[in-house]
């Protein structure tokens, strides 16, 4: 893993109302090219977007788990999320791969 590159999950509004959930390295970039019609195929004639929620995470992985678990919510949970950016975090520890046993230390 290359150090100081984090992934961020994002939750957008269209403008037709509907709700967009993604990840992005750089948010700001992903979201111009949602807006310029070239990113995801569901954003595209939808924009502009606002960006509603961010979350940033270690790494790719946690962030593509995390965005399953959102996409997976029916529609108010996600507006509850926007409401209640705690709740985002409880999901966040949830979709996390679980910890391995300590390992004893090396003498």
């Amino acid at each position: 893993m290359i150090h100081g590159v984090t992934w961020t999950v994002y939750l957008a509004r269209c403008a037709d109302g509907t709700l967009y959930c993604g990840i992005a390295r750089d948010v700001t970039a992903r979201i111009a090219a949602h807006d310029a019609g070239i990113g995801a195929r569901y954003t595209r004639g939808r924009g502009p977007l606002v960006v509603l929620l961010l979350r940033r995470c270690r790494d790719k992985g946690r962030a593509l788990r995390l965005e399953y678990a959102i996409k997976q919510l029916p529609r108010a949970a996600k507006e509850a999320l926007v409401v209640t950016p705690a709740r985002v975090e409880a999901m966040a520890r949830r979709a996390s791969p679980t910890r391995r046993a300590a390992r004893s230390p090396r003498a």
